[in-house]
């Protein structure tokens, strides 16, 4: 079993990275790029890469400190709370 389907199987917390950068890009209307975050807000881009594609990613406080400035939003905005049955279903439903 590999380290990211144990983590998946007990997330509880899910950070909305991809959603929030879409909805930047089309209010903005132009194509936003990981590098591009990356600059602006000085977390490295292979940081924001696991974000966006490793469920249950653990990033630390800064890193989500500087994508809630980034999008301006609070970090209730940025994350999203998976109850312990959400994450059983998960678990079960990956035969793990």
């Amino acid at each position: 079993m590999s380290r990211e389907g144990d983590i998946q199987a007990i997330v509880m917390i899910r950070i909305l990275f991809k959603q929030l950068l879409d909805e930047k890009s089309f209010k903005e209307r132009r194509r936003i790029t990981l590098a591009e975050v990356s600059k602006a807000i000085g977390v490295s881009r292979a940081t924001l890469t696991r974000v966006s594609n490793v469920p249950g990613y653990n990033a630390n406080i800064e890193v989500i400190d500087a994508l809630c400035k980034y999008f301006s939003c609070t970090p209730g905005e940025l994350l999203e709370f998976i109850p312990d049955d959400e994450n059983r279903d998960i678990k079960e439903s990956s035969g793990k």
